[in-house]
Protein backbone atom coordinates (compact mmCIF):
# COMPACT_ATOMS: atom_id res chain seq x y z
CA UNK A 1 0.00 0.00 0.00
CA UNK A 2 2.75 2.37 0.68
CA UNK A 3 4.52 1.59 -2.61
CA UNK A 4 0.90 2.49 -4.37
CA UNK A 5 0.61 5.41 -2.81
CA UNK A 6 4.79 6.78 -2.67
CA UNK A 7 3.94 6.02 -7.13
CA UNK A 8 1.21 8.31 -6.97
CA UNK A 9 2.54 10.79 -5.24
CA UNK A 10 5.60 10.84 -7.40
CA UNK A 11 3.13 10.69 -10.90
CA UNK A 12 1.34 14.24 -9.56
CA UNK A 13 4.91 15.31 -8.89
CA UNK A 14 5.46 14.34 -12.50
CA UNK A 15 2.26 15.77 -14.18
CA UNK A 16 2.44 18.70 -12.17
CA UNK A 17 6.13 19.59 -13.86
CA UNK A 18 6.57 18.27 -17.09
CA UNK A 19 2.90 19.04 -18.41
CA UNK A 20 2.71 22.43 -20.51
CA UNK A 21 -0.86 24.25 -20.40
CA UNK A 22 -1.91 20.85 -19.13
CA UNK A 23 -3.50 18.49 -21.75
CA UNK A 24 -6.67 20.62 -21.47
CA UNK A 25 -4.49 23.61 -22.83
CA UNK A 26 -2.90 22.04 -25.52
CA UNK A 27 -6.23 20.17 -26.60
CA UNK A 28 -8.32 23.76 -26.97
CA UNK A 29 -5.82 25.23 -28.91
CA UNK A 30 -6.11 22.46 -31.22
CA UNK A 31 -9.78 22.06 -31.02
CA UNK A 32 -9.75 25.99 -32.05
CA UNK A 33 -7.10 25.87 -35.09
CA UNK A 34 -9.53 23.14 -36.52
CA UNK A 35 -12.21 24.87 -36.43
CA UNK A 36 -10.24 27.62 -38.98
CA UNK A 37 -7.96 25.43 -41.11
CA UNK A 38 -8.49 25.55 -45.00
CA UNK A 39 -9.69 22.52 -46.60
CA UNK A 40 -6.10 22.21 -48.05
CA UNK A 41 -4.68 22.56 -44.40
CA UNK A 42 -7.28 19.73 -43.08
CA UNK A 43 -6.36 17.51 -46.19
CA UNK A 44 -2.68 17.54 -45.87
CA UNK A 45 -2.71 17.46 -41.62
CA UNK A 46 -5.42 14.28 -41.96
CA UNK A 47 -2.84 12.74 -43.93
CA UNK A 48 0.31 13.54 -42.24
CA UNK A 49 -2.04 12.58 -39.03
CA UNK A 50 -2.47 9.22 -40.55
CA UNK A 51 -6.40 10.10 -39.80
CA UNK A 52 -5.67 11.61 -36.80
CA UNK A 53 -7.28 14.48 -35.47
CA UNK A 54 -4.83 17.35 -34.10
CA UNK A 55 -6.53 16.86 -30.92
CA UNK A 56 -5.34 13.34 -30.45
CA UNK A 57 -1.78 14.14 -30.96
CA UNK A 58 -1.91 17.66 -28.92
CA UNK A 59 0.17 16.83 -25.62
CA UNK A 60 2.15 13.67 -27.39
CA UNK A 61 5.31 16.16 -27.02
CA UNK A 62 4.99 16.06 -23.32
CA UNK A 63 5.30 12.61 -23.54
CA UNK A 64 7.94 11.89 -25.77
CA UNK A 65 10.43 14.37 -24.89
CA UNK A 66 10.24 13.07 -21.61
CA UNK A 67 10.11 8.83 -21.69
CA UNK A 68 11.10 8.32 -25.77
CA UNK A 69 14.66 8.29 -25.60
CA UNK A 70 15.33 9.38 -29.42
CA UNK A 71 13.42 12.70 -28.64
CA UNK A 72 14.80 13.48 -25.37
CA UNK A 73 16.62 16.42 -27.14
CA UNK A 74 13.89 18.27 -27.50
CA UNK A 75 13.40 18.82 -24.03
CA UNK A 76 14.38 22.44 -24.29
CA UNK A 77 12.55 23.07 -27.51
CA UNK A 78 9.18 23.55 -25.03
CA UNK A 79 10.61 26.97 -23.39
CA UNK A 80 12.45 30.17 -23.82
CA UNK A 81 13.66 30.99 -20.42
CA UNK A 82 14.44 34.90 -19.65
CA UNK A 83 15.91 35.66 -15.64
CA UNK A 84 14.87 38.65 -14.29
CA UNK A 85 18.28 40.36 -14.85
CA UNK A 86 17.89 39.58 -18.99
CA UNK A 87 15.67 41.19 -21.38
CA UNK A 88 13.59 39.18 -23.75
CA UNK A 89 16.55 40.16 -26.80
CA UNK A 90 19.52 39.68 -25.10
CA UNK A 91 18.51 36.27 -22.87
CA UNK A 92 21.44 33.55 -23.27
CA UNK A 93 20.64 31.18 -25.88
CA UNK A 94 20.30 27.83 -24.37
CA UNK A 95 22.70 25.20 -26.60
CA UNK A 96 19.76 22.70 -27.43
CA UNK A 97 17.31 25.10 -28.66
CA UNK A 98 14.66 26.71 -27.48
CA UNK A 99 10.81 27.32 -28.58
CA UNK A 100 11.21 29.59 -31.31
CA UNK A 101 14.19 27.77 -32.76
CA UNK A 102 11.81 24.47 -32.88
CA UNK A 103 9.18 26.48 -34.32
CA UNK A 104 10.81 27.38 -37.20
CA UNK A 105 12.51 24.33 -38.43
CA UNK A 106 9.67 22.30 -37.95
CA UNK A 107 8.13 25.11 -40.26
CA UNK A 108 10.96 24.66 -42.50
CA UNK A 109 10.39 20.81 -42.68
CA UNK A 110 6.26 21.33 -43.39
CA UNK A 111 7.08 23.13 -45.82
CA UNK A 112 9.87 21.28 -47.88
CA UNK A 113 8.27 19.39 -50.74
CA UNK A 114 11.27 17.35 -50.43
CA UNK A 115 10.84 16.05 -46.99
CA UNK A 116 9.45 12.20 -46.31
CA UNK A 117 6.03 11.59 -44.94
CA UNK A 118 7.23 10.89 -41.69
CA UNK A 119 9.47 13.58 -41.26
CA UNK A 120 6.76 16.39 -41.70
CA UNK A 121 4.22 14.02 -39.70
CA UNK A 122 6.34 14.22 -36.53
CA UNK A 123 7.17 18.30 -37.72
CA UNK A 124 3.18 18.42 -37.34
CA UNK A 125 2.91 16.85 -33.98
CA UNK A 126 5.71 18.69 -32.19
CA UNK A 127 4.64 21.95 -34.03
CA UNK A 128 0.50 21.71 -32.83
CA UNK A 129 2.33 21.29 -29.56
CA UNK A 130 4.90 23.90 -29.16
CA UNK A 131 2.15 26.90 -30.26
CA UNK A 132 0.20 25.53 -27.49
CA UNK A 133 3.23 26.08 -25.32
CA UNK A 134 4.49 29.41 -26.72
CA UNK A 135 0.91 31.02 -25.22
CA UNK A 136 1.81 29.48 -21.62
CA UNK A 137 3.09 32.56 -20.44
CA UNK A 138 5.22 30.52 -17.79
CA UNK A 139 7.41 28.56 -20.56
CA UNK A 140 8.78 32.07 -21.34
CA UNK A 141 9.49 32.92 -17.43
CA UNK A 142 13.18 32.89 -15.60
CA UNK A 143 15.95 30.18 -16.07
CA UNK A 144 16.53 30.54 -12.58
CA UNK A 145 13.55 28.90 -10.74
CA UNK A 146 12.99 27.02 -14.40
CA UNK A 147 10.04 28.94 -15.48
CA UNK A 148 8.47 28.76 -11.99
CA UNK A 149 8.35 24.99 -11.16
CA UNK A 150 10.57 26.14 -8.23
CA UNK A 151 8.47 29.21 -7.27
CA UNK A 152 6.41 27.88 -4.34
CA UNK A 153 3.20 29.21 -3.40
CA UNK A 154 -0.09 27.95 -2.49
CA UNK A 155 -3.58 27.44 -4.72
CA UNK A 156 -6.29 27.69 -1.79
CA UNK A 157 -4.65 25.36 0.53
CA UNK A 158 -2.85 23.15 -1.74
CA UNK A 159 0.96 23.81 -2.22
CA UNK A 160 2.11 24.19 -5.46
CA UNK A 161 4.57 26.08 -7.71
CA UNK A 162 3.73 28.62 -10.37
CA UNK A 163 3.81 26.56 -13.48
CA UNK A 164 1.58 23.75 -12.37
CA UNK A 165 -1.21 26.86 -11.18
CA UNK A 166 -0.76 27.78 -14.41
CA UNK A 167 -0.53 24.72 -16.53
CA UNK A 168 -3.27 23.28 -14.48
CA UNK A 169 -4.90 24.21 -11.37
CA UNK A 170 -5.56 27.73 -12.65
CA UNK A 171 -6.99 26.36 -15.80
CA UNK A 172 -10.15 24.20 -14.48
CA UNK A 173 -10.68 26.27 -11.98
CA UNK A 174 -11.47 29.24 -14.16
CA UNK A 175 -13.84 27.19 -16.36
CA UNK A 176 -13.93 23.21 -15.71
CA UNK A 177 -15.24 22.91 -18.79
CA UNK A 178 -14.36 20.30 -21.51
CA UNK A 179 -11.87 21.03 -24.90
CA UNK A 180 -14.95 21.13 -27.15
CA UNK A 181 -16.61 23.37 -24.79
CA UNK A 182 -13.64 25.67 -24.21
CA UNK A 183 -13.39 26.17 -28.10
CA UNK A 184 -17.57 26.73 -28.59
CA UNK A 185 -17.01 28.83 -25.82
CA UNK A 186 -13.90 30.98 -26.72
CA UNK A 187 -14.17 30.96 -30.76
CA UNK A 188 -17.35 33.35 -31.38
CA UNK A 189 -15.50 35.55 -34.20
CA UNK A 190 -18.04 38.41 -33.45
CA UNK A 191 -16.57 39.32 -30.58
CA UNK A 192 -12.69 39.23 -31.94
CA UNK A 193 -10.59 40.50 -34.64
CA UNK A 194 -8.85 37.11 -36.12
CA UNK A 195 -6.59 39.12 -38.53
CA UNK A 196 -5.68 41.46 -35.96
CA UNK A 197 -5.20 37.58 -33.57
CA UNK A 198 -2.92 36.11 -35.88
CA UNK A 199 -0.59 39.34 -37.39
CA UNK A 200 2.81 38.86 -36.68
CA UNK A 201 5.31 35.81 -36.28
CA UNK A 202 6.21 33.45 -33.03
CA UNK A 203 8.24 35.69 -31.94
CA UNK A 204 6.40 38.68 -31.56
CA UNK A 205 3.88 36.23 -29.97
CA UNK A 206 6.48 34.95 -27.59
CA UNK A 207 7.44 38.52 -26.49
CA UNK A 208 3.73 38.86 -26.00
CA UNK A 209 3.79 35.70 -23.55
CA UNK A 210 7.09 37.16 -21.90
CA UNK A 211 5.33 40.14 -21.02
CA UNK A 212 2.78 38.48 -19.38
CA UNK A 213 4.81 36.31 -17.33
CA UNK A 214 6.36 39.53 -15.76
CA UNK A 215 3.73 40.54 -14.97
CA UNK A 216 2.53 37.13 -13.34
CA UNK A 217 5.96 36.95 -11.42
CA UNK A 218 5.19 40.09 -9.84
CA UNK A 219 1.27 39.78 -8.90
CA UNK A 220 2.43 36.29 -7.56
CA UNK A 221 5.34 36.40 -4.93
CA UNK A 222 6.99 33.34 -3.35
CA UNK A 223 4.89 31.83 -0.70
CA UNK A 224 1.75 33.75 -1.73
CA UNK A 225 -1.00 32.54 -1.07
CA UNK A 226 -3.96 33.22 -4.17
CA UNK A 227 -7.43 31.66 -4.15
CA UNK A 228 -10.76 33.70 -5.79
CA UNK A 229 -9.78 37.22 -6.66
CA UNK A 230 -6.52 35.45 -8.33
CA UNK A 231 -8.82 33.28 -10.51
CA UNK A 232 -10.93 36.05 -11.37
CA UNK A 233 -8.15 38.79 -12.33
CA UNK A 234 -6.43 35.75 -15.05
CA UNK A 235 -9.54 34.16 -16.27
CA UNK A 236 -9.55 36.52 -18.94
CA UNK A 237 -5.56 36.28 -19.94
CA UNK A 238 -6.25 32.20 -19.74
CA UNK A 239 -9.11 32.59 -21.97
CA UNK A 240 -7.30 34.74 -24.62
CA UNK A 241 -4.39 33.19 -24.43
CA UNK A 242 -6.25 29.92 -25.55
CA UNK A 243 -7.95 31.79 -28.37
CA UNK A 244 -4.39 33.80 -29.41
CA UNK A 245 -2.74 30.07 -30.19
CA UNK A 246 -5.59 28.29 -31.78
CA UNK A 247 -5.95 31.15 -34.15
CA UNK A 248 -2.50 31.55 -34.30
CA UNK A 249 -1.92 27.52 -35.27
CA UNK A 250 -4.64 27.76 -37.60
CA UNK A 251 -2.94 30.71 -39.50
CA UNK A 252 0.58 29.26 -39.50
CA UNK A 253 -0.71 25.42 -41.22
CA UNK A 254 -2.71 27.64 -43.98
CA UNK A 255 -0.16 29.22 -44.51
CA UNK A 256 2.52 26.29 -44.68
CA UNK A 257 -0.37 23.93 -46.47
CA UNK A 258 -1.70 26.73 -49.52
Amino acid sequence: MKRILLLAISVHLFIGSAFSWGNKGHDVTCAIAARHLSNKAQSAVTSLLDGKSMIYYAAWMDQASNNIQEYMHTKSWHYKNINADETFDNASLNPNGNILIAIDEQIDILKDTKAAHEKKSLALKFLIHLIGDLHQPMHLGHFSDYGGNTWKIKFFKRETDLHTLWDTYLVEATHNWSHTEWAEELDIPSTYDTLSIQTGSPRDWAYESYVIAQQIYRDTPRDSHVSYEYILTWTPVIEMQFLRGGLRLAKILNEVFE
